[in-house]
């Protein structure tokens, strides 16, 4: 069936529909990760974009369940420019369309994503429409001016409070959309894991049995969610704290710093971060369209993107703070800034 990507500046690009027929609407955006499809399409932190692939073929080792970041996908629609018509790998449960159809995710082919990436980077990330329908301007501007994603991380977050025991140490964690390699990275070291609801109040969190306090990853601008950036004030200084990502944003809003929307965001896994404590330059994975442009009073800066000297990582030593943009949780992308888990369970000793 004939489809069509709609772009919020006016461009139309022809392709096909595949996955579940239907229409949708989303902030579109790409990403340059050459695997880790799966893992992309289930990452919370994508909620409300349409995603495009930079890679040519998708779904060549087809869908393994159990390599989701979460339960379902996360994305609006997905863009790519050749399906796979023959997964093959000892591991794959489905293909990508099939995995797109059941759970009621649009996606369009045949398009030459290479090019989308190129219009984006020259004007940054916009609204866009994947459809099969002959809409109207006006049915256009109001499908455009009516989506919002400033609810995305009451739409991703845990409903309730769970716990994973360990015998190791004991980490709270707040869930604004958390990836589940992010849990698993804790479990392999042996954490006793409470994870919270994203506006869980700060009383509740302090009185519960744990030592420290994690920000999580998750989507959406870090403005939008005031409330929980006061949460966070409260928390400062009570118990060491370490943000990924969103987290990390939103701890230095807290603390008086600033964040802004990038022109096209990072989302990938071969972006390089210079580590200024350690001196050395380490491959990340990443996937955000915000990032700190202003540091707290009494940040000190830990790590800074090679490709646009951005912000990546800060540390508040007197409040026991540290926290990172990039995802040292990998899935997908390179796994060498896994030492950040270590790094962080140090503070507590």
């Amino acid at each position: 069936m004939k489809a069509k990507l709609i772009l919020e500046t006016g461009e139309v690009f022809q392709g096909k529909a595949f996955g579940y027929i239907s229409e949708t609407v989303g902030e579109l955006v790409f990403n340059t990760s050459m695997t880790g499809y799966q893992e992309l399409l289930t990452d919370p932190s994508y909620y409300g974009q349409i995603v495009i692939t930079t890679y040519p073929l998708i779904g060549n080792y087809g869908i393994n369940l159990e390599d989701m970041q979460s339960k379902g996908i996360k994305v609006k629609g997905f863009v790519i420019k050749e399906e796979a018509k023959l997964p093959n790998n000892f591991r794959c449960e489905l293909s990508i369309g099939a995995f797109l159809k059941q759970n009621k995710i649009m996606g369009i082919k045949g398009l030459d994503t290479r090019y989308l990436t190129k219009l984006i980077r020259d004007k940054g990330t916009m609204k866009a429409i994947i459809t099969t329908k002959e809409l109207t301007q006006k049915e256009l501007k109001e499908k455009f001016d009516n989506f919002t994603n400033e609810e995305a991380v009451k739409n991703v977050t845990c409903k309730e409070k769970y716990r994973i025991s360990g015998i190791g140490k004991k980490v709270g964690i707040l869930d604004f959309g958390i990836k589940e390699n992010i849990i698993e990275s804790f479990k392999k070291r042996e954490c006793d894991i409470t994870v919270f609801p994203a506006y869980t109040k700060s009383e509740e969190i302090l009185n519960s049995d744990i030592e420290a306090i994690f920000l999580s990853n998750g989507p959406g601008d870090p403005k939008d969610i005031p409330e929980i950036i006061e949460n966070i004030k409260k928390l400062a200084g009570k118990k060491p704290i370490w943000g990924i990502c969103l987290g990390h944003q939103l701890l230095s809003l807290a603390l008086g710093g600033n964040t802004v929307k990038l022109k096209f965001g990072h989302r990938g896994g071969n972006h390089p971060v210079r580590d200024l404590e350690k001196n050395k330059i380490y491959i990340t994975s990443q996937n955000h369209g915000y990032v700190v442009d202003k540091l707290p009073k009494g940040a000190t800066l830990t790590h800074i993107n090679l490709n646009d000297n951005s912000v990546e990582g800060m540390k508040i030593e007197n409040l026991n703070i540290r926290s990172v943009q990039f995802h040292p949780e990998a899935a997908p992308g390179p796994e060498e800034t896994a030492y950040i888990f270590d790094d962080f369970l140090k503070m507590l000793d």
